[in-house]
């Protein structure tokens, strides 16, 4: 069931209801993208409607943040769950194990990727590992990241690079690449390899995981959390003025 929550759509799915939509998308072959919204990603998209257009043209749009699924509920929209884009980036990992399915890891630094991609079957016996590569490309090299991910043709792939990037690149080239499902996820890989540490489990249900974030990186994120992020509030008062109406 797709939602709409300002301006953006949203697929009101659990978690096993996802992994069963992309096990859709992959024996489907055609190319898929996702993308997960948060307080953040609506932000940026009410402000850039650019972004807001890839982000309604995905095939599988998910609530990644208990901010927002509250807020959902608030204006009357019966958002099952919190399907958080790390804890997805897991539970597909062994759905691709167990399934056979090729994957491939783009972006963070060259050395966490590399880690990634050993780590990974490791973790998860019987994985397929496609291709890796960093994120830190040229412009001009995009044709070759590209390229270079079709002839992998892994079944789904990892990107995580910052958003609006991600998206954009997805948007763009998804096609091209030929890949069943793309999945845009962030930091995901430092959390992954233990590089960066995620919130305790209550902080997670709480919808305090931001302010776990924001102690790790304070100077980082103060801008984020704290001056972009607070426009979100002004968002939410508009849809309660126009749900009332």
């Amino acid at each position: 069931m797709r939602l709409h929550f300002m301006g953006c759509a949203i697929d009101n799915l659990s978690m096993d209801e996802t992994l069963d939509r992309i096990a859709e998308f992959v024996r489907d072959g055609r190319p898929h993208q996702h993308v997960v919204v948060n307080v953040d990603k609506l932000v940026k998209a009410a402000r850039q409607p650019a972004l807001r257009d890839i982000i309604n043209r995905c095939h599988l749009v998910n609530v990644d943040g208990m901010p927002v699924v509250w807020a959902g509920r608030l204006l009357g929209l019966p958002i099952k769950e919190r399907v958080a884009g790390v804890d997805l980036f897991e539970r597909l990992l062994g759905h691709a194990a167990r399934q056979g399915w090729g994957v491939y890891f783009l972006g963070a630094r060259p050395e966490v990727v590399a880690w990634v991609a050993e780590l990974a079957p490791r973790r998860f016996p019987g994985l397929k590992v496609a291709g890796w590569r960093d994120g830190y490309w040229r412009p001009g090299q995009e044709a070759e990241v590209v390229a270079a991910i079709r002839a992998a043709a892994p079944q789904v792939l990892f990107v995580a690079i910052s958003s609006p990037k991600k998206e954009e690149f997805l948007g763009a080239h998804q096609a091209a690449m030929g890949v069943p499902f793309a999945m845009g996820v962030g930091g995901t890989f430092d959390v992954f390899v233990g590089a960066v540490r995620r919130a305790p489990l209550w902080m997670q249900r709480s919808g305090l995981e931001w302010f776990y974030r924001f102690l790790q990186e304070p100077r980082r994120m103060f801008r984020r959390y704290f001056v972009e992020d607070a426009y979100f509030f002004w968002l939410l008062l508009r849809e309660l003025v126009y749900a009332r109406r």
